[in-house]
């Protein structure tokens, strides 16, 4: 079993920066973030292939978040930067067999960290 915790969210200016980061415990898989604000349907943010680390970006975010990876620690971050209003979403790690953009690809979900960004 799988078990993903992220941590790193918070109350942020638009223009911010913020660094979430994904613990996982019990194997190591290839990860997404996924987020959901109040309303909305659940969307895709960010993929990393753990092996070999290629990378996959949702098009309202490329240039602006990072997705990256510590095989050692068996974690992954994202790095949020030029943060905008529309960023605010209760953010998601999931894990699975293969980094896709689809939600349904991943077994392993975490329980979410909030994100805010005031304007």
């Amino acid at each position: 079993q799988v078990q993903l915790v992220e941590s790193g969210g918070g109350l942020v200016q638009a223009g911010g920066s913020l660094r979430l980061s994904c613990a996982a415990s019990g194997s190591t898989l290839s990860r997404g973030w996924f987020r959901q604000a109040p309303g909305k349907e659940r969307e895709f943010v960010a993929a990393i292939r753990w092996s070999g680390g290629s990378t996959l970006y949702a098009d309202s975010v490329k240039g602006r978040f990072t997705i990256s990876r510590d095989n050692a620690k068996n974690m992954v971050y994202l790095q949020m930067n030029s943060l905008k209003p529309e960023d605010t979403a209760v953010y998601y790690c999931a894990a699975g067999l293969i980094a896709t953009s689809q939600a349904r690809g991943y077994n392993y979900w975490g329980q979410g960290t909030q994100v805010t960004v005031s304007s």
